[in-house]
């Protein structure tokens, strides 16, 4: 069986599972809905209806394109690579509703367990028989669709009960819930998984959604600005506009670098929560809350919330407290916060000169 499973490149293991296929889910979000959600605002603030049409496409193929970048994660055979396109699809279909038949936020988690089944599966028979062309698209379908009917409302249906406790949770105590989220989302952005798949799997909005997006800005603005001194202009972009994860190794090597953008997103957490009311209501089912400033997604996804608010009528136009809200938000109070806390640091000796030099 050992010999078997390394032949047919088949590897259980948390980082294949819980890192490699989990931040390719995230790629294929972003590629799909996130991107759909973004032109599509475009189009509707431009009036541009072809804007408003390729968004929508961009929407519908999201489980697909989940389900596709996990196969090509696990390094799936081409058969079963392509075969996913349609497991994705009844998974997301079926994940994105509940036991009862209700609207459910189980999707892009879905997507994520079944679609590594059926690729491991698909894999297991792939060039095992003379007719391959039919058995390796017709497991990998047949297991991938079977286990969505099966199991998928019930993971809508549990990531949707998880995702409203959090929100009702902020809601009722948003000053903690407001540093417990910012915080340990900001953390996942930094770490190598997936902080937007997660938020995805749990369709994170509202309060909770906002300071999910407080935390992964002070992360990715914070270490800009921390290490603007040992990585000058390109590590502030490839930080402020990339990711913060490329402090990783750095983090490894010394933890106390990661003080002082967490210490800021403890702060700007409940800021949002509690003082402004920062929330995150974009359309695309709480991806964006997992991004931060990453290519600007978390501030667009805020914005893409605000004007699906107002023309549910759920909100009754953009102030300019909403925009002050966003820049301190999202970028003057990560920069300014971190940088304060980063300097104290430094004084007392925990952050030496070129601890957070990039190669």
């Amino acid at each position: 069986m050992k010999d078997f499973l390394k032949r047919k490149n088949i590897v259980f293991s948390a980082r294949r599972y819980g890192i490699d296929a989990l931040g390719a889910m995230a790629q294929g979000l972003f590629c799909s809905l996130l991107i759909g959600t973004i032109v599509k605002t475009l189009g509707q603030q431009l009036n541009l209806p072809f804007l408003v049409q390729t968004g929508g496409y961009c929407s519908a193929m999201s489980g697909p394109a989940m389900a596709v970048a996990i196969g090509y994660a696990l390094q799936a055979p081409p058969l079963v690579l392509f075969s996913l396109a349609t497991v994705g699809y009844a998974a997301n279909a079926l994940g994105s509703t509940t036991l009862s038949g209700a609207a459910g936020a189980g999707g892009p988690l879905a997507v994520l367990l079944i679609a590594i089944i059926a690729a491991e599966f698909g894999k297991a028979v792939s060039k095992e028989t003379k007719v391959d062309i039919l058995v390796t698209p017709l497991v990998t379908i047949l297991i991938g669709v079977g286990l969505s009917a099966l199991i998928a409302p019930a993971i809508g249906t549990a990531a949707s009960s998880v995702g409203e406790f959090v929100e009702w949770a902020t809601i009722l105590q948003p000053f903690w819930m407001g540093i417990l989220v910012s915080v340990i989302v900001g953390i996942a952005l930094t770490l190598p998984i997936s902080s937007a798949a997660i938020c995805a799997a749990l369709g994170l909005s509202g309060l909770a959604g906002g300071a999910a997006v407080a935390g992964c800005c002070a992360q990715m603005v914070g270490f800009a600005v921390l290490s603007f001194r040992e990585n000058r202009w390109g590590g502030l972009v490839s930080q402020g506009l990339g990711t913060s994860m490329l402090q990783m190794g750095n983090i490894v090597k010394n933890p106390r670098i990661w003080i002082p953008a967490t210490l800021a997103s403890a702060i700007t957490g409940p800021i949002a929560t509690c003082l402004f009311n920062f929330q995150m209501n974009d359309p695309s089912g709480g991806v964006a809350s997992g991004m931060g400033t990453c290519g600007m997604v978390g501030p667009i996804g805020v914005y893409a919330g605000w004007v699906n608010d107002v023309a549910t009528g759920a909100k009754a136009a953009i102030t300019g407290m909403d925009w002050l809200a966003m820049a301190l938000i999202c970028f003057i109070l990560p920069a300014v916060l971190t940088w304060v806390i980063g300097l104290f640091c430094r004084k007392i000796g925990w952050i030496k000169d070129g601890d957070l030099k990039l190669d």
